[in-house]
């Protein structure tokens, strides 16, 4: 068999890049957990010596963490007067947690994909599922730091808006049920942009149901309550707006989830379902975005589904077609693409006569 070198001198060099990446992103978690990022906003430039006086650390340390991430490119260095710096580009993704495009969150999640990899070597042998509540803490910190960026920028006046009259039911006052919450940012955005209306997070795991309610009170948010529930079985009905914050993909019976939507929703209310950005096929979804989600979901989603009664197996790239036949044979006969921002996009759901 004969070798393409430059073929083959490609792909090493790509491999190669991609171990560098995968290296860093260990010291990305120390750069956000000992806010490195932050104090080169506050402090820089400056030397290695400098800052690990003002920060109280080890210099031999923050030296080397510094010229890796110098030459990762994720901050800037100046050779003259050996200084070290970070942009205003690059504080938008590694710094500021209020930033659309804030990454750093979302190495905690990274971290927990590798600390699972025996268990789900483990699932490709045998077919088994691996439940959320069976990963890595992290996980859930992780997922929220890395979708909350672009849920802060993007559902209250963004998606809410693109609903048939969603908005205007929210501010006069509406019951809304999240479900599959996790920490319920999107509950707690929505609670707080529409006080007239009464939230509800739903999700099956306790840790991050009691996480997400100890959050709401030390916001002081009194129209929003929690309870532990699956999609298929949680409790109430009349509800004016039912949502699903990429989580639908996860679910074992997603079909069954919806048409328990269907069944508790208020004359004319509206199913939102938020899914990661997907095409169609695999051709339409080579892209450095599906990349990161094919490969959280076969760590993550496809074993959550797995996990479930029904294992539907949807995957993070489902695409707007399968999820739009799920919402129809959940009950739906109107379903249309809202929105969509960078990462996501937004399916609005009704039942019309």
């Amino acid at each position: 068999m004969s070798l393409d070198m430059e073929k083959l001198k490609t792909l090493a060099f790509r491999m190669l890049d991609d171990v560098g990446a995968a290296a860093s992103g260990a010291l990305v978690l120390l750069g956000d957990r000992l806010g490195l990022y932050q104090a080169l906003v506050d402090h820089g430039p400056v030397t290695s010596e400098a800052l690990a006086a003002k920060l109280g650390l080890h210099e031999r340390y923050l030296r080397e963490w510094l010229h890796a991430q110098t030459v990762s490119k994720y901050i800037d260095y100046d050779a003259a007067t050996e200084t070290f710096s970070i942009c205003p580009e690059q504080a938008m993704v590694l710094a500021n947690p209020a930033s659309p495009v804030n990454m750093a969150g979302g190495y905690w999640g990274i971290s927990a994909l590798y600390a699972a990899e025996p268990k789900i070597a483990d699932a490709f042998k045998t077919g088994a599922g691996l439940p959320w509540g069976e990963h890595s803490t992290c996980l859930f910190c992780g997922t929220a730091r890395f979708f909350g960026p672009g849920y802060r920028a993007n559902l209250i006046e963004q998606w809410i808006p693109a609903l048939d009259g969603v908005k205007e039911k929210l501010e006069r006052g509406a019951r809304v049920a999240d479900v599959g919450c996790g920490h319920a940012l999107t509950t707690r955005l929505m609670a707080k942009a529409f006080p007239n209306s009464q939230f509800v997070g739903i999700d099956v795991h306790q840790p991050s149901i009691d996480h997400a309610a100890e959050i709401a009170r030390e916001e002081g948010l009194t129209n929003i309550r929690f309870e532990q529930g699956t999609a298929q079985q949680f409790n109430g009905s009349g509800y004016d707006l039912v949502t699903f914050f990429d989580c639908l993909h996860d679910m074992g019976d997603p079909e069954g989830a919806v048409r328990a939507v269907a069944e508790r929703l208020a004359p004319g209310g509206t199913l939102m379902v938020v899914e990661p950005q997907a095409g169609d096929s695999l051709s339409e979804n080579m892209n450095p975005v599906s990349r990161a989600f094919l490969s959280f979901s076969t760590m993550v989603c496809v074993p959550a589904s797995l996990s479930q009664p029904g294992r539907a197996a949807l995957g993070a790239q489902a695409g707007e077609k399968k999820l739009s036949a799920v919402i129809r044979a959940g009950g739906f006969n109107h379903v249309r693409r809202a929105c969509d921002s960078s990462t996501n996009m937004i399916l609005e759901a009704r039942r019309q006569a």
